[in-house]
């Protein structure tokens, strides 16, 4: 087992999340526009009540989405900057991931559409089966107008996140598979250790450097630490 810390910020509700061992700890709070000013100190926090230094962990994951664009960008960056600090290795989360294992666990479902908002009359989304306790995709992450969503087949879904507010678009076939949305499930690092460690015991780890938020959009740009080094020279 190991020593993960994880951060999400991708939607209104911004976490930390550490895991020692297997053993969970989470910080987890619906504040809207506050990412920014408290993220680290619940980073801060959440190693001091552990009696913990970032360089005594095994890795940072962190919510790399789809999801708010400045909301993973803050998640992205503080997770570059300590995991690069302490010479760690990172792993990038998806955030539909998360929802997908969040709601099988409290619904006792094991086929999930998970979904975000994507403003802009779309939402993100992406289909899972349960397997072996873990999400497992069945499409790629996308991003879409409602009426445009499709389903793998007739069978009934589970309807997950915030997304779903855009239900009424939806074919009428949609409609039917999924029933009643659960909006209120958001990403979670809690969630997101679990998924980490599996991805850290696999070897999927990578250098902070090479983090990359997921936007599913092509019109946002995101530079590298080197890249952000050479524009400041």
């Amino acid at each position: 087992m190991a020593k993960i810390l994880a951060l999400d910020t991708s939607t209104d509700a911004c976490s930390v999340a550490l895991s020692i061992d297997g053993d969970i700890q989470e910080d987890f709070r619906i504040i809207p526009r506050q990412h920014t000013r408290q993220l680290l100190p619940m980073v801060d926090d959440m190693l001091t009540a552990a009696g913990l230094k970032v360089n005594q962990l095994d890795a940072i994951a962190f919510g790399r989405g789809p999801g708010s664009f400045a909301g993973i960008r803050i998640a992205t960056g503080a997770a570059q900057g300590l995991a690069f600090a302490a010479q760690l290795p990172v792993l990038p989360i998806s955030t539909l991931a998360s929802i997908a294992l969040t709601a099988a666990r409290e619904y006792q479902v094991d086929r999930v559409i998970s979904t975000l908002d994507a403003r802009m009359n779309e939402l993100y989304s992406c289909t899972y089966e349960i397997r072996d306790g873990m999400p497992v995709a069945l499409m790629n992450e996308a991003v879409s107008a409602p009426e445009n969503i499709v389903l793998p087949d007739d069978g009934q879904w589970f309807a997950a996140g915030k997304g779903w507010v855009y239900l009424d678009k939806m074919s009428s076939a949609v409609q039917h598979a999924v029933g009643t949305p659960v909006l209120d499930i958001y990403p979670s690092a809690a969630v997101m250790c679990e998924l980490a460690s599996r991805a850290f015991a696999r070897g999927e780890g990578i250098a902070a450097e090479l983090a990359q938020p997921i936007y599913l959009r092509d019109t946002i740009s995101w530079k590298k630490i080197s890249e952000q080094k050479k524009k400041g020279q």
